[in-house]
């Protein structure tokens, strides 16, 4: 089967006959220590971590050393920023298996240099083609959440191997073959444990014991893997080479997608486990008619620039669009942190609050895209903050269709849960073209469930569906469907000056993956923090909530008394996301950064430092 099989156009990009859409569209200017280059790395095993890098030849940012490295040495084997995203990506699914993978999906967002036009790939997981709005109820009622997650009943068509095949089709310089085998060769012989991967196998370590494939790979002699040790998957390894040498096809059509069909309509339980696992109803047919798809980004103008984001189904893109423009009209630079934080989370608050009743799966929804990301709705919403006092929660959310001021597009519904963890990467290459691409595979562990002797982890992405309305009397555009794909707030981001790049980013984190971005945004844009103090300063995330969610350094700070005597209420999170991006500087380097503390701190890196 012809790899454009795994590739639907729709909507604009349909009108376009793929091509790219144009963009009318500066770096700020910062002088960073140059951090490491491809020729001044270790030799070890492991690479160190830094946080930042800047430099020529090109770049990339994940949260892991190993894979940074591996999209590094496709950029300096010649390969494009399409090609080192696929390679970056492939080793996360090694080195991050509990976040990403072949058993997951995601979304990528690509600016091509030569002809200054951004499109994406929607390779989000769908529902089989059995599933009704009853997909997890029992009786009438929700079964519970947890049950779901651990569960043949939660996993979704993987969409990676199609976005990866779509991908290089399309932009690519370089086969699915050759940007696998740094991740082949990292599967084969093995990675080093740290810390976080230690403590994330132990947050799923009973879940693993319940099915033998994820013990016997997850936790080597039946222990949690030590710090410092070397876990190897060569399971993993064949996989990436099945997919190398018969291409995605393999999964859609072949042994492998029979192998992830057996595991969800008969999960692999050892025996005498307690747990009871549910089946799901993925069939042959689901994988073989899956497409990953091409589709128009969404796009708002702020302060000069154009920022473009991902399209439901995922939200990410609406949502940060929205908030945008609702904070457009305040001159965020010059205010107080009190008076920033205050409309930054008022406006996070908005835009959840339109999110949840707008968007959704658009070939199932009628989802008012162009509404949604528009000025004059954001303006229309803008006008519900005051500041000398905060709004409360559940906000009524309004109607894109027809902005009213301060008006309301029915009753308030509070904001379904979601998942928090994923990863991102972001990658650039000499040419100038970037790639923002955020994949999952949605709670840390997926479903729990490893398919045998294929090493990767299913996904429990359906999950993400609303499990019944939110509230019986608000239209809830996110509940279950056939083929129908979950609401995702995934929100690779790219945004341009005059239609040249000026920074590219996203993270993981579940429904805070829109306020990470945002704030980020925001730091960066306005408050003119550096790309990496921007990416490392304290977060607040408002959905829609009673309380905002705070990181510690905002929780311990004189400015939440400031903003709770304005009547906001918050609660701690310990770590909100873990952002990457990359800056295109004015003379022409790149800079790469990552976190400096969050998941350990991520990994930035340039081809050559400068």
């Amino acid at each position: 089967m012809a790899k454009a099989r795994r590739l639907t156009v729709l909507g604009a990009a349909a009108a376009l006959a793929g091509s790219l859409v144009a963009v009318p569209a500066s770096a700020r200017t910062v002088s960073p220590h140059p951090g490491p280059s491809a020729s001044d790395r270790s030799t070890t095993a492991t690479p160190a971590k830094t946080p930042v890098a800047v430099g020529r030849g090109g770049a990339v940012s994940s949260v892991d050393p190993d894979a940074s490295a591996a999209g590094i040495e496709v950029l300096e084997k010649g390969g494009n920023a399409v090609d080192a995203a696929v390679a970056t990506a492939a080793a996360l699914g090694v080195t991050e298996p509990y976040s990403a993978g072949v058993g997951g999906g995601g979304y990528l967002v690509y600016y091509d240099a030569k002809s200054r036009g951004v499109r994406t790939i929607d390779g989000r997981e769908t529902a089989p083609r059995s599933a009704g709005k009853d997909l997890f109820l029992e009786n009438g009622k929700p079964i519970p959440f947890d049950d779901a997650v651990t569960s043949g009943l939660g996993v979704g068509t993987p969409g990676t191997p199609a976005t990866w095949d779509a991908a290089l089709d399309k932009w690519g310089s370089r086969s699915l073959g050759q940007v696998l085998r740094p991740a082949q060769k990292l599967a084969r012989q093995g990675f080093t444990v740290d810390e976080t991967f230690r403590r994330q196998t132990a947050d799923n370590e009973d879940r693993f014991r319940d099915f033998p494939a994820s013990a016997g790979l997850f936790l080597p002699g039946g222990e949690l893997p030590v710090v410092g040790s070397t876990l190897k998957n060569p399971d993993l390894a064949r996989t990436y080479g099945q997919l190398a040498h018969r291409g995605v096809e393999a999964l859609y059509e072949g042994e492998l997608g029979k192998d992830v069909v057996r595991t969800v309509r008969k999960p692999p339980v050892r025996d005498g486990a307690e747990r009871t696992v549910r089946p799901g109803d993925l069939t042959a047919n689901d994988l073989r008619t899956y497409e990953a798809l091409s589709q128009a980004p969404t796009r708002t103008g702020y302060r000069g620039l154009d920022v473009y984001g991902m399209a439901p189904s995922s939200s990410g893109g609406t949502s940060v669009a929205e908030a945008l423009n609702i904070l457009e009209r305040s001159d965020v630079s010059r205010l107080s942190e009190k008076q920033y934080l205050h409309r930054y989370i008022e406006a996070g608050r908005i835009a959840f609050a339109d999110r949840g009743r707008w968007v959704g799966d658009p070939a199932h929804e009628d989802v008012p895209t162009k509404g949604l990301t528009g000025q004059r709705f954001a303006d229309s919403r803008e006008c519900l903050i005051d500041d000398g006092k905060a709004l409360t929660s559940p906000l009524a959310p309004g109607d894109p269709r027809h902005p009213a001021r301060c008006g309301s597009a029915g009753e308030a519904a509070p904001t379904t849960y979601e998942g928090e963890n994923t990863t991102h990467l972001t990658v650039a290459d000499k040419w100038g073209n970037v790639v923002a691409y955020t994949l999952t595979i949605e709670q840390t562990g997926g479903s729990g469930m490893v398919v045998p002797g294929r090493g990767f982890l299913l996904n429990n992405e359906l999950t993400d569906f609303s499990f019944a309305p939110a509230s019986p009397a608000v239209h809830d555009p996110n509940l279950p469907g056939p083929g129908k794909r979950p609401r995702s707030s995934m929100s690779p981001t790219i945004v341009l000056r005059d239609g040249r790049p000026v920074v590219a980013l996203g993270s993981p984190g579940g429904a805070t993956i829109i306020t990470t971005v945002l704030q980020t945004l925001l730091n960066h844009l306005d408050r003119g923090m550096p790309l990496v103090d921007a990416i490392a300063a304290p977060r607040a995330s408002q959905r829609n909530a009673a309380a905002t969610e705070v990181e510690p350094g905002l929780w311990n700070s004189k400015v939440r008394g400031q903003l709770e005597a304005l009547g906001h209420a918050f609660k701690q999170n310990p770590e909100i996301g873990a952002a990457t991006g990359v800056q295109r500087l004015p003379d022409g380097r790149w800079l790469a950064a990552a976190e400096k503390v969050r998941r350990g701190g991520g990994s930035a890196m340039v081809v050559r430092a400068s």
